[in-house]
This record gives C-alpha cells, structure tokens and sequence, in this order.
C-alpha cells in the first residue's frame, strides 16, 4: 500500500493488534522511509511494524534496503521478483522476511530463498498483482511450502478472513478494506470515489505504470478503480507511451488529484466498503467476527442437532 499506506496507518493497525507494514514506492526517498517509520513505530515502546518493499526496486536502488533494516522493523515484506538476494541481510539483522507470490513457482521459490511467510496474492487485490484467484492460489501455495502461509486479495469482512483461516492460511494480508480508514493517505474524493464503487468497479492494468514511466515486471499489472484514461486506454499502451500530449495531459491530471485521469488503487473488495471506519476499528470487527463465525461453524460441526 505504497503512497496509501503511511507510517499512521501502520501504526493504528499495531496499537490494534495487527500487524501494521509501511508501504514504500520505488520513488519514495530514503528520508521518506525514515520519517514514516517512526511514525509507524510510535512512542517507541517495543511496537512491532513491517516495511514492504518492491524487489524489483531494490534491485536499482539497494539504499532503500539499507534504510529499511535500519529501522529495525519486526517483518520486511520484499516482493515482485526474487526475495533470495536480500533474505540474508535480513536475517542478519534479526528481521523476518515476507513476500507475495501469485503462482506455485514463485512460492517454492520464496520458501527456497529462505523465506519466513508467503502471502498468496490472488489477483483479486489492490496494487500490482498477478492473474489467479486467492482461493485456487492458496491452495496451491499451501500445498507446496513448509513454511506460514497468508493469503491477500479480496478479503474485507470476518467472512472472509474466517474463510481463509478456515482453509490453513495463518493470517490474512489486507489492504484495500483500510482506504476508507482516516489513518490511509488518501483524500476525501477518493474516499468518496472508493464508498461508491462496487465489486465491478476495478480494472487490472498496465496503463498507469506505463505513462507513469514505472518499470513495473509486466507480469504484474495493477488493479485500480476504472476511470475514463484507463478505459480510454487499456489495451493501448504502446500507443500511450508515443503520444506526448497524452503523457502530458495525465500529468496535469494526476497534480490536480483528477481521479478521471490518475489512479486509486484499491481491489476487487472495495464492493464490501460502506463505513468510514478508523483502522483500529477495521482490526477488531475483522479480527473478532472472524473467531465468532469460527466458533460458530466448530460449534455447528460438532453438534449438528
């Protein structure tokens, strides 16, 4: 949840009982990663944060890296290419590693490379993702590391945490049922924009990363609220990127924070958004209903009559 998810986000998610990750974009500065850290952490009383990061990032700019193992945060999330370069450091350091994979390869490949926690991402998630559904995926992954497994895309409510809890995964990886928190990075027009969509209302594109110049792995598109450029575009990428009035006129758009032009990532879930709920809030309902419904369904299991 780069640019969305800031170090107050993280730090609510913690102060209830989750586990809060900073998001840092692969333009973000080092002194960007330092302040919102800090921030994520809070009084400094021992709280537990993560820092996600993009492996392909890493790869031109290994200063973010060094930034966010300073920090001392309890999880790095590295993720969208090979983890294996950077789980030593890690771990040298005394930090766990996660990362998201979206097929079977790349699960067996993490939990190789040594890492701590795979997140299956299914496509239904905010951001850049790949093309399978979270329920097949976690499945798959589940069925083919040893390690903890989470699972991510398309989960917003206790029905849906239960449900993968319920299939093995030992957490659930959020983000998109956050947006709606005041603690996200986001203004009220997108918020606005984000409370009126519906579970149709996504697109999975390459548009953005392309006019934006961002050198995403084209594996991974990004899954964001369609708007008039994206429709206008999708599919038509390359004769985007030659146009330079074109190039020219979604920068404008993206200054003025004109959501018919730029982008509002959030995934498929975003239907299930209806309450302006502080994060802290969003941990518990999650959290609690999710061991409600568990204990109800035991409950139904061992004493049908």
């Amino acid at each position: 949840m780069a640019y969305a998810g800031r170090g107050r986000l993280a730090n609510a998610v913690c102060n209830a009982g989750g586990l809060g990750m900073l998001g840092v974009g692969s333009r973000d500065s080092v002194d960007y990663l330092e302040r919102e850290a800090a921030v994520a952490r809070g009084d400094g009383t021992g709280t537990r944060f993560g820092i996600g990061l993009m492996a392909w990032a890493l790869d031109a700019r290994p200063e973010l890296l060094h930034a966010a193992i300073a920090q001392q945060p309890f999880l790095l999330s590295i993720s969208f290419g090979s983890v294996r370069p950077y789980v030593e450091k890690a771990h040298r350091a005394g930090i766990l590693v996660a990362t998201q994979v979206s097929t079977r390869r790349a699960a067996v490949a993490a939990s190789e490379a040594g890492a701590d926690l795979v997140v299956a991402q299914g496509t239904e998630a905010g951001g850049h993702t790949g093309s399978v559904g979270t329920l097949p995926l976690l499945q798959i992954v589940l069925d083919s590391v040893n390690v903890p497994v989470a699972a991510a895309g398309g989960i917003a409510t206790p029905a849906g945490v239960a449900a993968v809890l319920a299939a093995g995964a030992a957490a659930a990886w959020i983000g998109t049922a956050f947006l709606l928190s005041p603690e996200a990075d986001l203004n009220d027009e997108a918020r606005g924009r984000l409370a009126e969509a519906d579970e149709t209302a996504t697109i999975h594109t390459t548009v953005f990363d392309r006019v934006n110049q961002i050198p995403w792995p084209p594996e991974f598109p990004g899954r964001a609220l369609r708007n008039r450029f994206a429709e206008q575009w999708h599919g038509r990428e390359e004769e985007l990127v030659s146009n330079a009035g074109e190039i020219a006129a979604f920068r404008r758009g993206a200054e003025a924070k004109d959501y018919d032009t730029t982008s509002i990532y959030a995934g498929q879930s975003v239907g299930m958004l209806f309450e302006r709920m502080p994060a802290g809030d969003v941990v518990r309902h999650l959290g609690e209903g999710a061991e409600r419904l568990l204990r109800r369904r035991m409950q139904t299991l061992l004493d049908p009559h």
